[in-house]
């Protein structure tokens, strides 16, 4: 299967609301609207992949689904989110394993964390094997 795209869906239970939140609070971009009025569906960009907001929900999305949103620096996003009064749920925070993290949350509770990888951190690292151990056939 060879991906082309990739979105997450969210049926929020007040779409305005949150098209609000992701577009204004967050920031986010706007890379598409579809449909007309107040539920109108938005997707918006999400660094590689895409957020779409449509239709709405009679229930929040609930604990079990949660964004991973990468920043370059965590310190700066923090101090943007305050400036545009989004509550956060837990203050930026170097983890065990090597990430700073700050968690936010959508209107309808959907966990969000905001992580910026240390230049120190494993995941800024070529893990490949240099090109004089490939073989030439696979340079």
């Amino acid at each position: 299967m060879e991906i082309l795209s990739s979105r997450v869906l969210l049926h929020p239970v007040d779409i305005e609301r949150s098209r609000a939140f992701y577009g204004e609070a967050l920031g986010l971009a706007v890379y598409r609207e579809f449909g007309e009025g107040p539920t109108r569906g938005t997707v918006f960009h999400l660094g590689g992949g895409f957020l779409e907001l449509s239709r709405s929900a009679d229930t929040p999305a609930g604990p079990n689904i949660a964004l991973w949103l990468q920043v370059r620096d965590v310190a700066a996003a923090h101090a943007e989110l305050l400036a545009r009064g989004v509550p956060v749920a837990r203050e930026p925070v170097r983890e065990p394993w090597g990430l700073v993290e700050m968690w936010v949350e959508d209107p309808d509770g959907v966990r969000i964390a905001v992580v910026e990888v240390p230049d120190d951190h494993p995941l800024r690292r070529d893990t490949r094997q240099s090109t004089a151990t490939v073989p030439p056939d696979r340079q």
